[in-house]
């Protein structure tokens, strides 16, 4: 089960979320379901929802409608095309041109229909390959990105641009949020193209249940990873939409990381697997380091809940309940 979200509002502030007419575009994803359950636990906002088939976000004229039909007061952009190295890797064309058009079509439908603040989901991606670690907010646009997830990344930064331009120019409160590596409930669980940890979760917990007396893990297994729980990341938006004057894009995440190595060692020991972990060289590693700079975050009065043993082995519990329940997303 999912650790419990905070239904407590910022202490000492009045919600400026209470009644608002609320978009959370991608809201069947990890993130927007995160965010649904606090916002419901919270009693915040009159929630608008459509999933993609009643509304595809890559098709401008049909979120312009939508837009102009409801005026949602709130917006958060949670939708994305994701996916782990092996899929950015084989498929850059539709990371870069869905994750371009969604951004484009609700930001720029957004403020023509006078939707009052936006904020966007962006990723600790946008960040050169080698930025100074931790990475600060300050590091964007100063080095090469990762290649491995160059497409995912430019269309971020796309995004986060558009949103500080349209505040810039227009003076509408259009702001960004970018995240860490996230995990939990609801995380997409394909055998090949998902993330670190629901891949890592599959892999031991297939091996453990075949009796296989190995698991092969892509990498050297030297890479160090920051990860937040999804139930985090849904309580760092909110605290952001309180805020009268947030910065234009922020970090969100730990600020402590580990090695892939001993991220497999937790997952193996949170499934109980009791075989041999086995690193496939050949395949690549990713970028050598990914930490953010979250003392901006903290300052805010902000910081995670959740552990990571305790957060994984919620996800991993809600990994095989999807799975005996034959929900899960892959």
């Amino acid at each position: 089960m999912t650790p419990s979200p905070s239904a407590a509002a910022p202490a000492n502030r009045a919600s400026t979320l209470r009644g608002r007419r609320l978009f959370v575009a991608g809201h069947r994803g990890m993130v927007g379901s995160a965010l649904v359950r606090l916002l419901r636990a919270r009693g915040e906002g009159e929630l608008l929802l459509r999933d993609r088939a009643q509304l595809d976000l890559r098709d401008a004229a049909a979120v312009d409608r939508f837009f102009a039909a409801e005026r949602p007061e709130v917006v958060i952009v949670a939708a994305a095309r994701v996916g782990g190295i092996e899929a950015n890797r084989t498929c850059p064309v539709e990371f870069l041109e869905d994750n371009l058009a969604i951004a484009l079509n609700v930001i720029r439908s957004a403020f023509r229909h006078d939707t009052a603040r936006l904020l966007f989901l962006g990723s600790s991606c946008i960040y050169p390959r080698e930025a100074p670690q931790p990475i600060p907010e300050e590091a964007l646009l100063t080095g090469p990105l990762e290649p491995t997830n160059e497409a995912y990344a430019l269309a971020k930064i796309a995004g986060l641009k558009l949103c500080q331009y349209y505040r810039r120019q227009y003076g509408r409160l259009f702001h960004s949020v970018m995240p860490t590596n996230l995990y939990g409930p609801g995380d997409y669980y394909h055998p090949e193209r998902a993330h670190v940890i629901p891949a890592l979760l599959r892999r031991f917990h297939e091996a453990r249940e075949a009796g296989r007396p190995r698991v092969v893990l892509w990498g050297t297994g030297t890479p160090r990873r920051e990860f937040l729980h999804v139930d985090d990341l849904a309580a760092a938006c909110l605290h952001l939409l309180e805020l009268p004057d947030p910065p234009d894009w922020i970090n969100v995440g730990t600020g402590t990381d580990l090695t892939i190595r001993e991220l497999a060692e937790l997952i193996r020991e949170v499934t109980g697997y009791a075989g041999e972990m086995v690193f496939d060289t050949t395949r690549p590693d990713g970028t050598p380091r990914k930490l953010l700079d979250v003392s901006r975050l903290r300052a805010t009065g902000w910081a995670p809940r959740i552990p990571l043993r305790e957060g994984l082995t919620a996800t991993y519990q809600d990994f095989l309940a999807a799975r005996a329940a034959r929900t899960l997303r892959e």
